[in-house]
């Protein structure tokens, strides 16, 4: 594929700002001239602020659309690393996610997430846990900021798709959260994600990791299956 029809794949979401796509697109620029290697970290968001001349926010944005598109990967305390263009250039993939209603993503996540979590149970090493145990920690220092709780939350999730150790898996929940990050979840984050409810989900979340701690497979599944029910119940409710 070549760069141009690339960054046209890349950005062809209308509800991306003006500024947050041209910094998207220098970031792009500069993964594909190999400026930033592939498994090479970014620059801070404070440092790309600075240089691009633009508020951290904007970076921050830019980098989301980046991650949406599988271009780079952030790693809690660690920073955002480049993966690459394989998922990129799967524009198949790209589409189905961009085709996903939100009944169709819950759907799929009542399919996927009760199995997921028993099999990580069974195969999370003892550093997976506490790898994710840092993530929590993470979302638990958030208080006000939707866009950033919600992308740790997503971020829990795949450290424990990756705890089942089936690749195949990792790859089809990578798709799921490219789905959640459509522009409907953004919506939905602006409107439910509120301070009270971060708070709630925190609680939530803390639970979860306690079962996954105590390897309770049983009580991680029927957790999970909660959760999905709540989440379900706030997609259902109307204006």
């Amino acid at each position: 594929m070549r760069n141009q029809d690339l960054a046209s794949v890349l950005f062809a979401d209308q509800s991306v700002g003006a500024t947050v796509r041209v910094v998207a697109e220098t970031l792009l620029a500069r993964i594909l001239s190999q400026e930033y290697a592939v498994d090479e970290r970014l620059p801070s968001e404070r440092t790309l602020a600075g240089e691009l001349g633009v508020a951290r926010n904007t970076v921050r944005e830019a980098l989301d659309v980046l991650e949406n598109q599988g271009v780079i990967r952030r790693r809690a305390g660690s920073g955002s690393f480049v993966t690459g263009l394989t998922q990129a250039e799967d524009i198949d993939a790209s589409d189905v996610a961009a085709e996903t209603s939100p009944l169709d993503l819950q759907v799929m996540r009542g399919i996927l997430e009760p199995e997921i979590i028993r099999l990580a149970i069974v195969n999370m090493s003892p550093r997976e846990i506490e790898a994710l145990g840092e993530v929590l920690s993470s979302m638990e220092a958030v208080s006000t900021d939707a866009g950033d709780f919600a992308r740790l939350e997503d971020e829990f999730h795949r450290m424990i798709a990756r705890g089942t150790g089936n690749p195949l898996i990792t790859a089809c929940y990578d798709l799921v959260i490219a789905a959640r990050r459509q522009a409907f979840r953004a919506a939905l984050n602006r409107r439910y994600l509120t301070p009270r409810r971060i708070q709630d989900c925190q609680r939530h979340y803390n639970t979860l990791f306690n079962t996954i701690t105590a390897r309770d497979i049983e009580s991680a599944v029927e957790f999970t299956k909660l959760l999905l029910i709540e989440e379900q119940k706030l997609l259902m409710q109307e204006d």
